[in-house]
């Protein structure tokens, strides 16, 4: 690791202050992610701002919702009362990522905030725009099995690891942020970014700006929810697809639904067509079929990544199916409901 100033602030205005004084700053919590990253020099921070004193550690009622803390930790969010009652997808899909010792250390706005697990991006030994911007994507035309296939650019084609943002963004969540020009209020589904031309800007985070919580809306889903993950092996592993989906239903209609994938984008991948179609509809097989055509006619698949689209098509299907029904998908028992 390199040599890098180390500051422990007590107020939201304090860590702000920090940052923007700083070479190269970086904020610290659990240091799930950028502890590994700094191992392996792809962060190489000149200033780690240690954020675990800040009061941002609770889950509280706001607005009719809930808000998150950003150091609220994932096993802390994952077995809330309140979540589980009201925002059961959000519980689910924390627990079917990392183990629980990742999760009780990982907290909700590191969650957020952590960066691709790409193959390229963590060998400095090739090229990568995302660490080096302009030196290449090795990634398009090598080895990019678990790669996007929604979203892409030429300049890069990773996918976002996180299984909680997936529930997030089907939960249409807010991200409250604060900076030098104070706090504003980001939409999940403008948080993240798709790379374009600048793969090494992972959200809309503006410089100096802290999460200060995720801000979950007044609404419930009742059971009709689920989180499906599909990857290489159930015990511990990053989705090659995962499915988040919300649904109210009137009867055998579906009223409204909305669903996000992951494992398949820079982001959360969510198709505004695809959810207005399910609207009015049946809640049949045929209806989530023909919602899931909608979403994977836009795929652009790699060269060693086309199972995804098909993978994709039937992960929407099932958890749509899972929706409905009132069945999500166990995390415990990982089997396929």
């Amino acid at each position: 690791m390199n040599r890098f100033d180390y500051v422990r602030p007590e107020t939201v205005a304090d860590a702000v202050t920090a940052m923007a004084g700083g070479s190269n700053a970086r904020f610290i919590a659990g240091g799930t992610n950028l502890v590994d990253l700094m191992k392996y020099n792809v962060e190489q921070p000149g200033r780690l701002i240690d954020i675990t004193r800040l009061p941002l550690k609770t889950i509280e009622a706001r607005d009719g919702g809930l808000s998150i803390g950003a150091l609220v930790t994932n096993s802390t969010v994952a077995y809330d009362p309140a979540v589980n009652e009201r925002y059961p997808l959000l519980a689910s899909a924390i627990l079917a990522g990392a183990s629980g010792q990742l999760r009780n250390a990982a907290t909700t706005g590191g969650n957020l905030n952590q960066r691709t697990r790409c193959y390229y991006f963590y060998d400095e030994a090739t090229p990568c725009n995302k660490r080096q911007p302009g030196s290449g994507c090795p990634a398009i035309g090598g080895v990019n099995r678990i790669h996007a296939i929604f979203g892409t650019s030429p300049n890069c084609i990773a996918t976002h690891p996180s299984d909680m943002c997936v529930g997030l963004a089907a939960l249409d969540a807010t991200v409250r942020v604060a900076g030098p020009e104070g706090e504003r209020v980001i939409p999940f589904g403008e948080y993240h970014r798709l790379p374009g031309d600048t793969p090494e800007q992972d959200t809309t985070l503006k410089p100096g700006e802290i999460v200060l919580s995720v801000d979950l809306p007044d609404e419930e889903f009742g059971p009709h929810h689920t989180y499906l993950k599909l990857r290489d092996r159930l015990s511990y592993a990053f989705a090659l697809v995962s499915v988040a989906t919300v649904m109210k239903l009137d009867g055998d209609t579906i009223r409204s639904a909305r669903f996000a994938l992951g494992g398949v984008a820079h982001k959360p991948w969510r198709d505004a067509e695809a959810e207005a179609y399910l609207a009015g509809k049946p809640a049949t097989h045929e209806t989530f079929a023909a919602a899931a055509n909608i979403v994977v006619a836009a795929a652009q698949p790699q060269s060693e990544n086309a199972f995804k689209v098909e993978l994709a098509r039937r992960a929407i299907i099932r958890g749509l199916s899972q929706a409905a029904a009132g069945t999500p998908q166990s995390q415990s028992d990982k089997r396929i409901a």
